[in-house]
């Protein structure tokens, strides 16, 4: 395979293929994903996933990191793709691209290939349908320690392009994994785990909860939270406290406010 080349033209076929990766039906395909900026692909370099793909404006600023980031892709058997900023932006679908975007490879999403004993809080997320709030717990998981993030059920796409621009880089230094709830309550019961859910149903407040490791801390949908048989299932449901108008938080918010308490009670200072 030739290790760099340049496209100038809008018409190249390998164009085309880059933006069809903005559209689930074809990322789902080609089994492959884009992820866009210096940052989020030296994270993803740091954790050990490098893209199959490099692609950089031909007009992009020196870097020491972008340097790094192209010397292992050359030395793994990536490909080097330079463009025209004015392709970039087709590609990305942004006036103001990045200078630099990858392909990666869609990583396992199997439950199987959890380690579940990895760390004392695991994130859930039922039937979540904003790939923001996605983004933003795998963010949550990474600041908090967390094993990864499981979605259960018909969730956004985590591998779309604003998923993965959302997460600021959690999506590869975190597990991701997707499931039924009927393949992932006996996953989780196959082994010491608890599953605790915000919930407003005969909910004690979630700081007086005892937590226990492993912890798998669930929020359900956005707009219709968790089904009553899923919370029929957990061993703790929490609430957080409204002390203003509104009546809720968003979910993804919520999942933090809790694994943060989580982690109070299990790794106390």
């Amino acid at each position: 395979m030739q290790q760099r080349r340049t496209i100038t033209g809008f018409s190249n076929p390998l164009v085309k293929f880059l933006r069809s990766l903005r559209d689930k039906k074809h990322r789902r395909r080609e089994k492959r994903f884009l992820a866009e900026g210096l940052r989020l692909l030296t994270d993803a370099r740091e954790s050990g996933k490098l893209p199959e793909l490099l692609i950089m404006s031909k007009d992009r600023d020196a870097h020491p990191l972008l340097a790094a980031l192209e010397a292992d892709v050359v030395a793994h058997g990536g490909e080097i793709i330079e463009m025209d900023s004015a392709v970039l932006t087709k590609v990305t679908g942004k006036d103001n691209p990045q200078s630099v975007a990858g392909v990666f490879a869609e990583f396992d999403t199997k439950l199987a290939a959890l380690e579940r004993n990895a760390s004392p809080i695991w994130l859930v997320a039922q039937a979540m349908r904003d790939p923001g709030n996605l983004g933003t717990m795998l963010r949550t998981g990474d600041a908090v320690g967390a094993g990864g993030l499981i979605l259960l059920d018909d969730c956004a796409d985590p591998f779309s392009v604003e998923a993965v621009r959302a997460s600021m880089g959690a999506i590869f230094t975190q597990s991701l994994a997707q499931a039924r709830w009927d393949e992932f309550l006996p996953w989780l019961r196959s082994g010491k785990a608890q599953l605790a859910a915000a919930s407003l149903r005969e909910a004690q407040h979630y700081r007086d909860a005892r937590y226990a490791t492993p912890c798998f801390v669930m929020v359900g949908n956005e707009s219709q939270g968790l089904p009553q048989a899923y919370e029929d299932e957990c061993d703790l449901r929490v609430t957080i406290p409204m002390l203003g108008r509104a009546d809720s938080l968003n979910a993804a918010i919520s999942a933090a406010v809790l694994a943060y308490e989580v982690l109070a009670q299990l790794n106390p200072r």
